[in-house]
């Protein structure tokens, strides 16, 4: 087997855990929502954990034998494998608009990774790590903040929450790739408050995607991380690494118009749930709704009475105008206080 062969192998097996651990987080939110960040006491949730830290190991190892152009468009198929695994496993169907939102996020993401340029080998330095972490920190608050003030709309709160978790997660990746390349046999102790960085940021990542699955179901949430992730680490790579898209301005323009296809997949992955969910709610209203019987149905029954009486009527003479009424039954509603209807 070659190595290209088995960098494939392994981002589709990353793939495929990223989506099995979304799913478990998801049904997680939904049996224990008194819980929202972390249920440290549902076994489901830690096999989620440990599915996200096969992903990610299986992901680093993919980069070991692969070129970055291919192994991490790869990564956009979770969206997409999520959505038939979640039919198959705990028999939740997406509709036609998620299909077509979660394809349309994965080949954006996928178009815009394969057009960014080849990693450099340069890492953050002292400085621009704290500025980072300082930026990463502020935004991933700022995000919370919102997420709490408009808490009365659950889709709205998941999508800045699992923006704010694709935030950490990217930047974690950044730190990653800073420690990666200065890694020497002494270095360990020169790293450390890097190491610290990225495991506060995983966690961190780890806790608002699992409280963004909260109230918005499963498809929304996963796209808006796994989209924001590498965008993240993308932006900060050609800011701050050198880093440039290939084949120029064409490439460019390329690239600009993938991120359009990306956040169009978003958008109609939001809208999908927030139309959802608001059917949900109109239905349950209805159903709460005491049952009315149709005024034009005689079979209606309220008190174990008909609302509809046959009444015979007599002929009545002629009136001013010289024209007589005709003999014959005609229906009248009923109510208790009319005298006028003999049972």
């Amino acid at each position: 087997m070659s190595a290209l062969t088995l960098a494939v192998l392994l981002s589709l097996v990353s793939a495929v855990a990223y989506a099995g651990g979304a799913i478990l987080q998801e049904r997680v939110a939904v049996s224990t929502p008194q819980h929202a960040y972390a249920p440290l006491r549902r076994p489901a949730w830690w096999c989620a954990v440990a599915l996200n830290g096969l992903g990610a190991l299986l992901h680093v190892v993919a980069l070991a034998y692969g070129p970055l152009s291919l192994v991490q468009p790869l990564g956009a198929l979770t969206i997409v494998f999520a959505l038939p695994m979640a039919a198959l496993f705990v028999h939740r169907k997406a509709g036609a608009t998620a299909w077509r939102g979660a394809i349309m996020a994965a080949v954006g993401l996928a178009g815009l990774l394969s057009l960014t340029g080849a990693a450099s080998e340069q890492s953050l330095e002292g400085t621009e790590r704290l500025m980072v972490a300082l930026v990463t920190a502020g935004t991933v608050l700022a995000l919370m903040t919102l997420a709490h003030a408009v808490h009365r709309h659950p889709v709205v709160r998941s999508i800045l929450l699992a923006g704010g978790a694709g935030v950490a997660f990217g930047i974690a990746s950044v730190f990653t790739k800073s420690v990666a390349v200065e890694w020497t046999e002494d270095g360990t102790f020169a790293q450390f408050s890097s190491f610290l960085v990225i495991a506060a940021l995983a966690t961190s990542g780890m806790l608002l995607s699992q409280a963004s699955y909260r109230g918005a179901g499963l498809a929304a949430p996963l796209a808006t991380v796994t989209v924001v992730n590498p965008v993240v680490a993308a932006a900060v790579g050609l800011t701050l690494f050198g880093e440039s898209f290939r084949y120029g301005t064409t490439g460019t323009v390329l690239a600009l118009a993938c991120g359009v296809v990306a956040a169009g997949g978003l958008i109609l992955l939001t809208t999908e749930r927030i139309s959802g969910s608001r059917k949900a709610v109109a239905e349950s209203v209805v159903a709460a709704l005491p049952s009315q019987p149709t005024p034009t149905s005689p079979r209606a029954v309220t008190d174990g009475e008909p609302l509809v009486r046959r009444v015979e009527a007599p002929a009545r003479e002629a009136g001013p105008r010289g024209r007589k009424g005709k003999a014959g039954p005609y229906d009248e509603w009923y109510s208790p206080r009319d005298e006028r209807i003999k049972s």
